[in-house]
């Protein structure tokens, strides 16, 4: 297929990578400017860059935080040992492409062809220990589900579906179908994500609107200058949030070079790989 010529493939260089990066990577900056206000002071949530540097500063000027960071310091470094001891190890025993701990059939050479099999990745453990049990539920629901179910039924519809004796990366056949129904379920779900998110802040905002008007006709005249009911903010929480947005530039300004950005983007983009 044309889709898998050479000259679809373009070879990176310091000077387009650089020009790709500048524009794609600025339009988040200017995105999340108008929104920090509202989610970090507003509603509160977490800054995590922020938040991880000053647990570390604290943690080295007090003595518990001392003792804490030397111990997962020493952490870190062990898992780090490990990490490089054990693809050593492995590399003693690989045989070839198709052998070795990284390649272990651990549910048979059926299973092994269907691509279950076992790979012994820290990688992997690490990613599991750090996702949710939903997500990582999912993904092994989803692998049951696509190797083991529909890739082979897809594979039996070969000569009728898709050519025959195709490589296994030409996208002219069962990679084509990988490739396609994963990004769909991709565009799928954050489509879905996207709306329901609208839907329930729909919903939520005029849930508010109606609990505000209602309280409005229930409560009496200058009821809101009642100081015993006012949740005031303390002066360091008021002092935080006036350092937090002191250097800052108007919402229009983050607006306008988005958009400005985003245009540039769609011109730039298709010129420096076209």
């Amino acid at each position: 297929m044309s889709g898998n010529h050479g000259r679809n493939v373009e070879e990176p260089n310091i000077g387009r990578v650089i020009a790709f990066l500048f524009l794609v990577n600025f339009s988040g900056l200017f995105i999340i400017v108008p929104l920090r206000k509202m989610m970090i002071i507003r509603h509160r949530l977490t800054f995590p860059s922020g938040t991880a540097t000053a647990h570390l500063i604290n943690s080295f000027h007090t003595p518990h935080g001392a003792k804490q960071a030397r111990l997962q310091v020493v952490t870190l470094f062990k898992s780090l040992g490990a990490t490089v001891l054990w693809p050593i190890f492995q590399w003693f025993f690989a045989g070839g492409k198709n052998c070795g701990f990284q390649i272990f059939p651990t549910f048979g050479m059926a299973a092994y062809r269907r691509g279950f099999y076992f790979d012994f990745s820290t990688t992997n453990v690490g990613i599991g220990m750090i996702c949710p049990p939903m997500i990582t539920a999912s993904v092994l629901a989803g692998s049951i589900v696509s190797w083991g179910i529909l890739w082979p039924y897809i594979e039996t519809k070969a000569g009728r579906w898709f050519p025959e004796n195709l490589d296994a990366n030409d996208l002219g056949g069962i990679m084509g179908y990988r490739v396609f129904v994963g990004v769909s379920m991709i565009l799928a779900d954050g489509l879905f994500t996207i709306l329901s998110a609208l839907v329930r802040t729909a919903c939520a905002m005029r849930k508010r609107r109606r609990g505000a008007s209602t309280v409005t006709a229930a409560v009496p005249p200058f009821h809101c200058l009642s100081a015993t009911e006012r949740t005031m903010q303390s002066f360091d929480d008021r002092r935080r949030a006036q350092v937090f947005l002191r250097d800052s530039f108007p919402t229009w300004v983050a607006v306008a070079s988005y958009a400005a950005l985003a245009a540039l983007s769609v011109v730039a983009v298709p010129l420096l790989y076209p």
